[in-house]
C-alpha cells in the first residue's frame, strides 16, 4: 500500500459541486493521516466554503485555481477540444504529470472517460475502459459489476479484459486471492447467449488470470454468488439503472406503508 497519497478532485462536477465535495475532502483528511487532497475549480467558491466550515487553512488541502467547468450538458468532445482548464481536466492533469496518484470526479460521465482516455491514455494491450461500481449482495462482501455503460457494445476479448480488470478491483478491495467471475448471460447453460458472450467465456475459462464460475442470471446478481459479474456496458446500464429503480420503489412503498400505520395510530388515540 502507499504510505502516503495525494488524490486531484474535480470540485466543481456533479449536481451539487462544491456545497457536498467541500465536507466530504474535509471528512477525508480528518480521517486519514497520509492523505493530501488537491481540490480543482474555482479558486474563490472552493475557498468561501471551507471557510464556513472552518477548514481554511489546511495544510492537506491544496487549492488549485480552474476557469472553467464542464457541466452535465457538454459533449464530450467538446470538453476535451474546449475544456483544458476545467476542474475535471486539470484534475486529469495531475495524474498524468505524477503529481497525483488517482482523480475523483462527480461530473460528466461521459466527459470524465472521454477526457481521461485522452489524457492517461491506455495501459499497453487493453482495448478499453470500462465503468464498475459495487453492488449490495445478501453475504457479508458486495459483488462488483462492470461495464456500466462505457461501451454499448463489447466483443469477446473486451469483455475478457473487462474480467481481468474486475478480479483486480474485486481483490483488491475485497481482500481476495482468487476472486470468483461470472459473465452475465440470458441463462447459466452453456448454449445460451450471443457469440460473444460464448467466446469470452472460453477466454476466461482458459486464462490462469481469471477464477472464472460461469455465466450469472439477472438474479444471481444479489446472491453473492460472483465476486464479480462482467457484462456489455449496455446490459450493464440497464441492469444498475432497474437496480436504482427497484429501490426507489421500495423505500417509497415503506414509506407510503409507514405513514398509513402511523395515521391509523393518531386515528385510535383520538
Amino acid at each position: 500500500m502507499l504510505k502516503d497519497l495525494t488524490i486531484a478532485l474535480d470540485m466543481m462536477g456533479g449536481d451539487y459541486g462544491p456545497r457536498s465535495s467541500i465536507p466530504a475532502a474535509v471528512c477525508a483528511v480528518n480521517a486519514h493521516a497520509n492523505l493530501t487532497l488537491i481540490l480543482c475549480g474555482n479558486e474563490h467558491v472552493i475557498s468561501k466554503e471551507l471557510e464556513s466550515l472552518d477548514s481554511l487553512p489546511h495544510p492537506r488541502l491544496i487549492i488549485r485555481h480552474c476557469s472553467e467547468i464542464v457541466t452535465n450538458a457538454c459533449e464530450p468532445a467538446i470538453a476535451v477540444r474546449s475544456k483544458k482548464d476545467s476542474s475535471m481536466r486539470v484534475a486529469l492533469d495531475l495524474v498524468k504529470s505524477g503529481e497525483a496518484q488517482a482523480c475523483v470526479s462527480s461530473g460528466n460521465t461521459g466527459a470524465l472517460f472521454f477526457m481521461a482516455h485522452y489524457v492517461l491514455k491506455m495501459l499497453p494491450g487493453v482495448k478499453r475502459a470500462a465503468l464498475i461500481s459495487s453492488v449490495p449482495t445478501e453475504l457479508k462482501n458486495p459483488v462488483y459489476l462492470l461495464d456500466l455503460g462505457a461501451n454499448v457494445h463489447c466483443d469477446a476479448q473486451m469483455l475478457y479484459q473487462f474480467g481481468i480488470m474486475g478480479s483486480i478491483v474485486a481483490g483488491q478491495a475485497l481482500g481476495l486471492d482468487n476472486p470468483r467471475v461470472s459473465l452475465l448471460n440470458i441463462g447459466a447453460e452453456d448454449i445460451k447467449g450471443h457469440d460473444d458472450i460464448k467466446q469470452a467465456a472460453q477466454l476466461m475459462q482458459q486464462s490462469p488470470h481469471i477464477n472464472y464460475i460461469g455465466y450469472s442470471e439477472g438474479s444471481d446478481i444479489f446472491s453473492g454468488k460472483a465476486d464479480v459479474i462482467v457484462c456489455e456496458g449496455f446490459v450493464g446500464n440497464v441492469a444498475l439503472k432497474t437496480c436504482e429503480g427497484i429501490a426507489k420503489l421500495i423505500m417509497n412503498k415503506f414509506t407510503t406503508a409507514l405513514e398509513k400505520h402511523l395515521l391509523y395510530k393518531c386515528m385510535a388515540f383520538m
